[in-house]
């Protein structure tokens, strides 16, 4: 057992203390929405241009064009009081999640990799997500809706952290 394995047997799962950006609320929103145009367009196109659409054709998109505006109304701002994060000297806490829900901690000694990730959507919205890859068989951890320049700071503060602990991140 080394130095550093007793503080991270330690480490309790707890909620984290920060909330991702408000911004992140309109990049969900517009995400899902481009995902419900998509499937409530097709239907209707193949509702319209068919000489004898399917009846369960139909009953979905009625579905869809009910559905999709809730989802778009209630899961931005779920999501935005689910998703947290925290970096503290010893650990990486995530929290994300609206119908499924995922807690995650990792011990600062075992991160291997810090990445910054922006799609198109979230550079609009000026957001990135930081990807934290660890020794974990888990997978890494992520943290998506973050301002840019947070995500930016974050990244530095994590390498910088990371270079302190003494071991392999294995």
């Amino acid at each position: 057992m080394t130095a550093e394995e007793p503080a991270a047997l330690s480490l309790s799962l707890r909620p984290p203390e920060h909330r991702v950006s408000r911004k992140a609320i309109g990049h969900w929103t517009v995400s899902a929405a481009i995902g419900w145009l998509v499937v409530i367009g097709v239907q209707a196109v193949v509702v319209a241009t068919s000489d004898d659409p399917p009846s369960w054709l139909s009953v979905t998109l009625v579905l869809c064009c009910v559905l999709g505006p809730l989802h778009l109304l209630v899961m931005p701002q779920w999501r935005y009081r689910v998703h947290r994060w925290e970096v503290t000297a010893e650990a990486v806490y995530t929290q994300a999640g609206w119908l499924k829900q995922e807690w995650r901690i990792a011990p600062i000694s075992r991160i291997q990799t810090v990445d910054i990730e922006r799609g198109p959507l979230e550079q609009l919205f000026g957001l990135a997500r930081i990807t934290v890859t660890t020794a974990s068989a888990a997978g890494p951890l992520r943290i998506s809706g973050l301002d840019h320049d947070r995500a930016v700071a974050l990244a530095d503060e994590l390498t910088r952290t990371t270079q302190a602990v003494r071991g392999d991140a294995t």
